[in-house]
């Protein structure tokens, strides 16, 4: 008997995305969700540097779950995206559209859980006895690995079962669902809105939409963002050469000023993986530059510049007179160190000798 698994990953290109991506030490779950350890679980146990979320909201980066219920499905193929796109292996609109099967949201959280776990046990002999057992008990879930988290038919159920389990949700969506993010029965912790393009022209060129409603279901979600009772953030991915001008900075403002969002992130883009064969390194812009959008951005809008990360160059935007929300207890120290001068050290390079 074929089952649902068999029967997709014995189609080709899938078949070939899916090995790559292990190869790439993805643990898939189910039909098509995924886990990922990222860069930042193993700098925290191994070197004690800590991830802009960690700086900024208290997400100790030792204990988040990278994950996706999307692996290969997503209604953009950006420019930027350092992932394996499947347009680039031969997958077509039809493949991409919609999941072939749902699989239970409780038994994606909870093997969400154990496979992060997997990704961490080696660690037991090499990181610091109390940070191994706090990774061995995660408290947050990036939904943000790879494809888009809202074409999940239960995605309003996977955030109750993350909830359920005393876990924090932190959604990254291309906001190309409005109509799955204004029905959800419970708000993520905190929702993410990423884009490059502040009109349709732009977004057409870098954000290669599958469908030609994308731009206008971006507007949708953008103007909905005001009724979240959680926080919400728009993360401005900055490309040099392509949205960083002071025409950009004053389209942005524009786009932005109706939504209001809690948080802006102003973020390099990282010339890696797939993307190095779409863009130039050149494109990828210092933390300096990233700074210099950031605070005409914040004037424009009449937000405050309220913290960096160099080794992620990253700019935290906020329109809260108060201080900076926080939802886990934060990184050892406060995370004092290991962050200026550490441009080169960061996501675009990783320490000597060192592989993830």
């Amino acid at each position: 008997m074929i089952t649902a698994k068999a029967e997709l990953r014995g189609s080709d290109p899938i078949l070939r995305i899916m090995n790559r991506l292990e190869r790439q030490k993805y643990h898939h779950i189910g039909i098509h969700s995924a886990v990922k350890k990222c860069l930042w679980v193993h700098n925290a146990l191994i070197y004690g540097r800590y991830c802009y979320k960690c700086k900024f909201y208290g997400i100790e980066s030792h204990r988040c779950i990278q994950f996706t219920p999307s692996t290969l499905w997503c209604w953009n193929a950006c420019l930027h995206c350092w992932r394996v796109r499947p347009q680039d292996l031969g997958l077509t609109y039809n493949d991409l559209t919609r999941l072939p099967y749902v699989d239970d949201p409780d038994i994606l959280a909870e093997m969400a859980i154990t496979e992060h776990r997997r990704t961490v046990s080696g660690y037991k002999d090499r990181a610091p006895r109390k940070l191994w057992e706090e990774a061995m008990d995660p408290k947050h879930v990036a939904i943000s690995l790879t494809g888009e988290p809202t074409l999940y038919p239960r995605f309003g159920e996977l955030l109750e079962a993350f909830h359920r389990r005393g876990i924090t949700t932190f959604v990254v969506t291309r906001g190309i669902r409005p109509e799955i993010l204004s029905s959800l029965s419970i708000e993520p912790t905190q929702l993410y809105v990423s884009i490059e393009s502040w009109n349709k022209d732009m977004y057409e060129y870098f954000n290669r939409p599958l469908t030609s409603r994308g731009w206008g279901k971006t507007l949708e979600t953008l103007s909905l963002l005001q009724t979240y009772s959680s926080p919400t953030v728009i993360r401005i991915t900055l490309v040099k050469g392509f949205n960083m001008s002071p025409k950009d900075v004053k389209g942005f403002a524009k786009l932005l000023k109706d939504a209001e969002p809690t948080y802006i992130e102003a973020k390099a883009y990282m010339h890696v993986g797939g993307s190095t064969e779409r863009l130039s390194r050149m494109n990828m812009p210092t933390l300096d530059e990233v700074m210099e959008f950031s605070k005409s951005l914040a004037e424009e809008l009449g937000y405050s510049v309220v913290s960096y990360s160099a080794p992620s160059r990253v700019v935290l935007l906020s329109k809260l007179k108060n201080s900076v929300i926080r939802y886990g207890k934060g990184c050892p120290e406060g995370w004092k160190g290991g962050d200026e001068d550490a441009e080169a050290l960061g996501e675009y390079s990783l320490p000597p000798s060192e592989s993830v």
